[in-house]
Order: C-alpha cells, then structure tokens, then sequence
C-alpha cells in the first residue's frame, strides 16, 4: 500500500451543513431554528432537565427518607490472590506497597482484603478491613492481619 493509495474512510468526515444560503438548500432563511423565541436567538442553550416551563419531574417527585451516599465509606478492594501472586514469602504489605504494586489507587484511600483466591506464602499484612476468610487464609499461612486505624 502507497501512500497516495490511502483515502478517507467513507462517511467519517459528513460535511458540514451552511446554513443560511437560500430557499433551494432546504435551510435558508429561518436556518431551521424556526420563527422568534428564545431556541431562534444566539447563545440560546435550555438545561437538561429543561420541560417547556411545565414542573420539572425531580421537582414533582415527592423526597423522601435518608440517602447514604455521601455518608458511605468506600473501601478499595484486594484480594489474597493478588498478594499471593505479587509479593514474595516474608514481605510486610502497608498501604504504600500496595500502592506501588498498583493495587491501590493512592495511600489515602480506604483498603479491604478479601479471602478469593489461595495464599501459600507467609505475608504480614495492614490494611483498614479485613473479610474473615482473609484473616484465616493469612493466619493459617503463618502471617498477620494487622488493622490500620
């Protein structure tokens, strides 16, 4: 294949639509933005949730009861197999190392171990949580849990 052989894929780039050229082009005159009002002027953008100036729903939508999302505390989740699989016999694993293992997103963030998968190696672990079966699969290889406060 050559270079002056390579042409655009077809469709990709549609052209472009002038408005404002005359009756025969099909958007002449109003341009498609109809007759007067506020879609007609320049700038005019309406909100997202913007119904005609009826109620919008969010607002005729009774609120009721409590949301805990902004309450929530967020864990991110490692599991035993990925401990077992990037760290070697004896390491003590902290935040930073599973932040350098790319685990973990940052060192601020909230870190739970999770029991899926084997342990055959003896590791010394902190982390904010631990799941049951974590704590046992890592006691029962000779290791520690330790939880960070």
């Amino acid at each position: 294949m050559l270079r002056n052989e390579i042409t655009a894929i077809v469709g990709a780039d549609p052209k472009r639509n002038r408005v404002g050229r005359g009756r025969g082009s099909g958007s002449g005159k109003t341009c498609g933005r109809g007759h007067k009002g506020y879609g007609s002027r320049a700038g005019s953008s309406t909100p997202l949730a913007y119904e005609g100036g009826q109620m919008p729903l969010f607002r005729r939508l009774p609120k009721r009861g409590f949301n805990n999302a902004q309450f929530a505390m967020r864990y991110e989740v490692v599991n035993v197999s990925q401990l077992d699989r990037l760290f070697n016999d004896g390491t003590e694993v902290g935040l930073n190392e599973l932040v350098s293992a790319g685990l973990v997103d940052s060192s601020s963030s909230k870190v739970k171990i999770l029991g899926d998968g084997e342990l055959t190696k003896k590791l010394d672990v902190s982390a904010h949580k631990f799941s049951k079966s974590a704590q046992e699969k890592i006691s029962s290889c000779g290791g520690s849990a330790k939880v960070v406060a």
